[in-house]
């Protein structure tokens, strides 16, 4: 038998190959039965493995959860420093602004910590803040 690469072996004389849903494939005598009904229903068995590990891949925990949650508390203090430095060199600071709103518009997954929970809303609170005060300065202009 020799081998062709990554397809496998090749057939030698009367044999032919059967392929399987792995790839791998087998040589097979010419008076042989054809595949068997395990056989043919691999691929379909392989399709619904694939689908139920997408499916768990989807699924959230609780630590993921809360790294999302710190990494969006995070972000809103970076953009608050933005705005801070916008402001302090006599920036309007429009476009920390903008990033600032876009940020806190942003869903805060829910943690179960309720110190991390405060500390986040705070946050949220401190960068509410700082856009209403922007909004009052834009009013009165």
């Amino acid at each position: 038998m020799k081998v062709n690469g990554p397809s496998g072996a090749a057939p030698t004389g009367g044999q032919r190959p059967v392929r399987s849903a792995g790839g791998f494939s087998m040589p097979q005598a010419s008076g042989a039965a054809p595949a068997s009904a395990s056989q043919a229903a691999a691929p379909a068995s392989a399709v619904a493995d694939l689908s139920a590990l997408m499916a768990l891949q989807g699924v959230e925990t609780a630590t993921e959860r809360r790294r999302r949650a710190i990494r969006r508390g995070g972000t809103l203090l970076d953009r608050l420093d933005e705005l801070k430095i916008a402001m302090l060199s006599g920036e309007a600071g429009e476009g920390a602004l903008e990033r600032l709103g876009r940020t806190l518009r942003e869903e805060r997954p829910e943690d179960e910590d309720a110190g991390l929970t405060g500390l986040l809303e705070q946050i949220d609170l401190r960068a509410a803040v700082e856009l209403a005060k922007a909004e009052v300065r834009r009013n009165a202009a």
